[in-house]
């Protein structure tokens, strides 16, 4: 073997190797929902947080393997339909490594289970959002529509080279084709599902529900800021050049400082509005700026990374009070963190990525909440029809713990 052809397998094997490695930190932003959405919640209902984080991360990743990898990187039978396939294919061989010329440079299957992360993330989304008052296996059956069908498709008209990726939508790591879509599936089953009991009184009354732990909450954050660099920075595909390393220092730098803009404005915005420095908007703001800069965390300077995650934990802010007031609640502020900021994101690919147009950046959006909204509406009502997706009065009041799982996670604070 001459010297090109090792330098080929060597640059094979390091983008691979990296490619792997990212995965990995995106499939440990699972705890980090897991840790979020624990902590938000009230503890007799944190078992049952558990055991849906743990089981949707499941469900995708076998789901994807079935059919929604294949939907979502299938040839397509035309630009809006996917074709169909049921197994992921098997790895290239050194041949055809070797005479790609460089084309192909990372495992198929390394490429597999970095997508297959992204879609837990988008079923992740849900959890939080519906928490406390949903049915545990409606909740699962419907993870195995979401992350079979319907994210393959949307996923299929950007990422698969579909209707969206040929009018331009420009989607770097998926502000929109993640985050966005998780939050509107989200936002259908909560308008089927309705409030928790007592969140919300006569006359617009507005009750907070405490969750049981902010020490939890905050360490989800955490974890989930570290798994952004997977996220984004797994995202650019490769790291066997100057300049693709160059261009992952690039991103792990703009995501890092759009976390931090997204926490200080969102201190700000909350010291402003309420008098006091609130820590679970600060924790939202975090995550809205980690997604407002996932559609481009490429482009921009660094200071223009800190502004645009700073918008996001502006955004996110007024976005959790609004959905308050019109009764939508969401006890993590998932649909403002992903949902609201995840719009933001997608047009504020327009600050920096000057191949970037507002009408393709706009018909991406409405493509992909019109999609999903009525898709997941539709098999969230179906559910309902068929099994029932609301825990009833006395099992919500006693809590999901013990009426869905059977065991309490704090059971010397039963019901606190």
């Amino acid at each position: 073997m001459d010297i090109e052809q090792q330098v080929v397998e060597v640059a094979y094997a390091l983008d691979t190797f990296y490619f792997l490695m990212a995965g990995a930190l995106v499939m440990w932003m699972a705890a980090g929902f897991t840790m979020l959405e624990a902590g938000m919640v009230r503890t007799k209902s944190v078992a049952e947080i558990l055991t849906k984080n743990i089981s949707l991360y499941s469900i995708a990743s076998v789901m994807y393997m079935l059919i929604g990898y294949n939907i979502m990187y299938s040839d397509g039978l035309t630009s809006l339909i996917p074709g169909l396939g049921f197994f992921i294919t098997g790895d290239n061989a050194v041949s055809e490594v070797l005479g790609s010329g460089g084309d192909i440079y990372y495992s198929d299957r390394a490429d597999f289970f970095f997508q297959v992360v992204f879609v837990a993330t988008a079923m992740s989304i849900v959890s939080g959002a519906v928490a406390e008052r949903m049915k545990l296996w409606a909740f699962l059956a419907f993870a195995v529509v979401l992350t079979g069908v319907i994210y393959p498709i949307q996923g299929f008209w950007s990422w698969g080279g579909g209707m969206l990726d040929q009018i331009g939508y420009l989607d770097y790591a998926g502000s929109g084709i993640v985050h966005f879509t998780g939050a509107v599936a989200a936002l259908a089953g909560v308008l089927l599902l309705g409030a928790r009991k007592g969140k919300y009184g006569k006359d617009g009354q507005i009750n907070a529900i405490p969750g049981s732990s902010m020490p939890l909450a905050t360490l989800g954050v955490l974890i989930l800021w570290l798994g952004w660099f997977g996220f984004n920075g797994g995202s650019e595909l490769k790291v066997s050049d100057v300049e693709s390393a160059n261009a992952v220092a690039a991103v792990f730098t703009n995501t890092n400082l759009a976390a931090a803009g997204g926490v200080i404005a969102a201190l700000i915005t909350t010291r402003l509005m309420f008098g006091k420095a609130d820590l679970t908007m600060a924790l939202n703001g975090a995550v809205a700026g980690l997604v407002s800069i996932t559609a481009e965390p490429l482009m921009p300077s660094p200071l223009l990374a800190t502004f645009i995650g700073a918008v996001g934990g502006v955004i996110v802010v007024f976005s959790i009070v609004a959905l308050d007031k019109v009764k939508i609640d969401d006890p993590v502020g998932a649909i403002s963190a992903h949902g609201t900021a995840g719009i933001w994101g997608v047009l504020a690919v327009l600050l920096s990525n000057p191949d970037a147009t507002f009408v393709a950046q706009i018909a991406g959006l409405a493509a992909i909440f019109v999609f999903v909204f009525l898709a997941s509406l539709l098999v969230w009502f179906i559910l309902k029809m068929a099994m029932g997706i609301r825990l009833g009065e006395e099992e919500e009041e006693i809590g999901a713990d013990v009426t869905e799982c059977g065991l309490e996670a704090y059971p010397e604070f039963t019901n606190k």
